[in-house]
């Protein structure tokens, strides 16, 4: 109750500090004994003859002060690089696989080489590499996915994966279940700063605002240093989605899917759909992502985050609950003791070694008189020569001074360092073979078959990073849409490193289209990030460069044996080849290799469409010869009768004509008659000649012209 009245009188920022500082002790008591065998593991990891990580401090110093030697071989390092060198050998690759009807495998597949542009662009293999160092030794380590602008002259933001270089300043929900850390609620990635440091960073007042403590026995305020701390919560948001039936898509043409957010569409318009009878509705929970930064007891910053993960991703050693406490450790931890008898044996016979050279002298007390300052250090100094007695004062002669016989090495010391090695190795499960020493195997087989041994035996280090690796690709993905949502050109990457470049357009109707440029006729990918769902999964294996040696070796003796192989596959042989001009090779043996072996040609659905599509040509041109026949003969049929038409009316024509000269003449001839009578009747009576010899008129006189009607 009192707990509540004090939340109730905090303000609201104040609250958040509460709340991320309650939570940051919960990470502290959970995990407290863990973090000092950690830096335990670690040292001693890394111990050598200087620094004296792998001997306890009381022993060391005891031995330091009698001059006994205190030796490091570092057998264990030997065997925890194995495991982080083999880890890089076989890098995670990560794979983006569709999930639903919007993801395409093309989609995909450009996904895949956008993930590919951020993990180069990040150097990401660094901050995989470092994090299983750590969980190697130690038994945890971290990176982070941040955003940031692209450069200094735009507003495009990129993602990118950062190296946690010490895994002590990172804090994650201590509920996790699971072991990538993927449902995580909170999380902090802090900095201790010294108090000069954060005022020449943060400035003077932001260094008095910060300077007093929240509470009594407050950590992350001290006498000398500010903690500053990024701090990530999930907090839960209630939102309702509705599937819309095709008749209700129809009318709605700008929507990409028939499931859609409350907050994708405008009130009036989702309170129409709410009203529709066929509209199913659903309410669901999800996680908003918020983060702070937080100064000593002040907000200095806070943004929403644009994914829906803590973007902390944790590579884990071994990890057990045993009776509610928390067991995690890497290789190391096992090794120590078979580690510290080494050194202890290896100490021993090289003390037992270095102590042959004291062997005192044994000497008659009559030899060495007067000589004594000679023989005092005799054992422990290299003089020139040792003067003694050789003769009494008898003359007698006296024994010379001899030293002891040196012991042979004990037989124990070899065989305690030879014990202790054979443990190194079966307690890591690494033997001769994995460490790449001559061992009893002889035939290939047995010797890969013992790798494989000592690999099982440290596969789980592999394991969780790829695990790792594909929480990352998850939250990378996840990413996409929402930091890629303007328009722009993205260079992506190639499985071999061959870079290309894709359109993204957060508008694009389909997740992956192809348009036509106007200008330059130029065909372009388009992808939209935003539409369909994708999962991702690692492939663990070998490197691309490894893979392509092997296969080279393996085509080179396949085609060494087939002959004939070469003509038809030479250009894989070459294009595998990692030599210069290994590619100009292929390129040139490509060329001569028929296309239809290099599944070049036409695709048979392709060609079987062509071949209806030629069926069809000359089906429409026998048509058309059909009709053209047709035509020319409906041609020639109104030509003749054309013709029957012009032949009648010209006969017609002639006939009238014909007809009208006859008619002409006929008036002529009577018009001639007419006036001849007139003529011959008026000459009859002025001679009285008679009327018929004037009638005929003279013989041979020409017919006078026609004239017209």
């Amino acid at each position: 109750m009192a707990e509540d009245q004090q939340e109730q009188k905090l303000s609201p920022d104040e609250q958040i500090i509460q709340e991320a500082r309650d939570r940051f002790q919960a990470c502290e008591e959970w995990e407290s004994d863990f973090w000092k065998l950690f830096i335990d593991d670690v040292k001693f990891a890394n111990g050598d003859a200087d620094n004296g990580y792998q001997w306890p401090d009381s022993i060391r110093k005891n031995r330091e002060i009698d001059d006994r030697p205190c030796l490091t071989i570092n057998k264990t390092k030997q065997h925890c690089l194995q495991v982080i060198n083999d880890g890089r050998q076989h890098a995670p690759q990560i794979k983006v696989h569709p999930i639903d009807s919007g993801a395409t495998a093309e989609a995909a597949k450009l996904l895949d080489g956008l993930v590919r542009h951020v993990e180069y662009r990040s150097n990401a293999q660094a901050a995989y590499n470092t994090a299983q160092e750590f969980a190697v030794f130690g038994g945890i380590g971290y990176w982070r996915v941040v955003t940031d602008y692209a450069n200094d002259d735009t507003f495009d933001q990129e993602i990118f994966i950062q190296r946690v270089k010490d895994p002590k300043t990172v804090r994650l929900d201590p509920d996790i279940k699971e072991i990538d850390g993927s449902d995580a609620m909170f999380g902090f990635v802090f900095v201790d700063f010294d108090k000069k440091e954060f005022r020449r960073k943060y400035g003077k007042k932001a260094s008095e605002e910060a300077d007093f403590p929240l509470g009594k026995g407050d950590t992350w305020l001290a006498k000398n240093h500010i903690r500053v701390a990024e701090y990530f919560r999930k907090v839960p948001k209630t939102e309702k989605i509705a599937a819309l039936p095709d008749s209700v898509m129809q009318g709605l043409p700008g929507l990409k899917s028939n499931i859609i957010k409350q907050s994708d569409v405008p009130d009036d318009l989702w309170k129409v759909l709410s009203d529709h009878p066929d509209v199913k509705m659903r309410d669901v929970e999800k996680w908003n992502v918020e983060w702070f930064l937080i100064a000593g007891n002040k907000i200095k910053d806070r943004r929403p985050w644009p994914g829906k993960y803590i973007p902390i991703v944790r590579c884990v050693g071994e990890e057990v609950i045993i009776d509610g406490q928390l067991e995690r450790k890497g290789h190391v931890r096992s090794l120590k003791d078979p580690q510290r008898m080494y050194n202890y044996w290896s100490s021993s016979a090289t003390e037992h070694v270095a102590l042959q050279t004291k062997i005192p002298y044994v000497a008659p007390a009559r030899a060495i008189e007067g000589y004594e300052g000679y023989w005092k250090n005799a054992n422990n100094e290299n003089t020139s020569y040792l003067p003694f007695n050789d003769i009494d004062e008898q003359g007698r002669p006296i024994e010379r001074p001899q030293r002891e016989q040196a012991p042979v090495m004990a037989e124990a010391y070899v065989k305690g360092m030879q014990i202790t090695a054979g443990e190194m190795m079966m307690v890591s499960g690494q033997y001769q073979a994995v460490m790449g020493q001559p061992s009893n195997e002889t035939s290939g087989v047995a010797i890969n078959a013992r790798q494989r041994q000592g690999d099982n035996a440290t596969y789980h280090f592999i394991d969780h990073q790829a695990l790792a690796v594909r929480y990352t690709g998850r939250i990378i993905v996840d990413l996409f849409p929402k930091v890629y949502d303007t328009p722009r050109v993205m260079r992506i990457l190639g499985e071999d490193g061959v870079e290309d470049f894709i359109h993204l357009d957060p508008n694009a109707k389909q997740a992956v289209e192809q348009r036509k440029e106007a200008m330059t006729n130029e065909v372009r990918q388009i992808l939209n990030p935003s539409i369909g769902n994708y999962d991702v999964v690692v492939d663990v294996g070998p490197a691309y460069a490894t893979r392509r040696q092997e296969a080279f070796a393996a085509m080179s003796q396949i085609m060494a044996q087939n002959q004939d192989l070469m003509s038809k596959a030479g250009d894989l042989l070459f294009k595998a080849a990692d030599f210069p001009h290994a590619e100009d090779i292929a390129e040139r043996l490509s060329r001569a290799i028929p296309p239809a072996l290099k599944g070049e040609g036409p695709d048979p659905q392709l060609q079987q469409a062509q071949q209806q599509m030629q069926q069809m040509q000359k089906a429409m041109q026998g048509m058309a010869d059909m009709i053209e026949k047709l035509k020319n003969e409906r041609g020639s049929n109104m030509i003749k009768a054309n013709a029957d038409v012009y032949r009648a009316e010209t006969e017609r024509a002639q006939m009238i004509h014909d007809a009208s000269m006859d008619q002409q003449k006929l008036v002529h001839d009577i018009a001639l008659a007419v006036t001849q009578m007139m003529q011959t009747q008026q000459g009859s009576a002025l001679s009285g000649a008679p009327l018929a010899n004037q009638a005929a008129g003279p013989p041979n006189q020409p017919e006078a012209p026609p004239q017209a009607a």
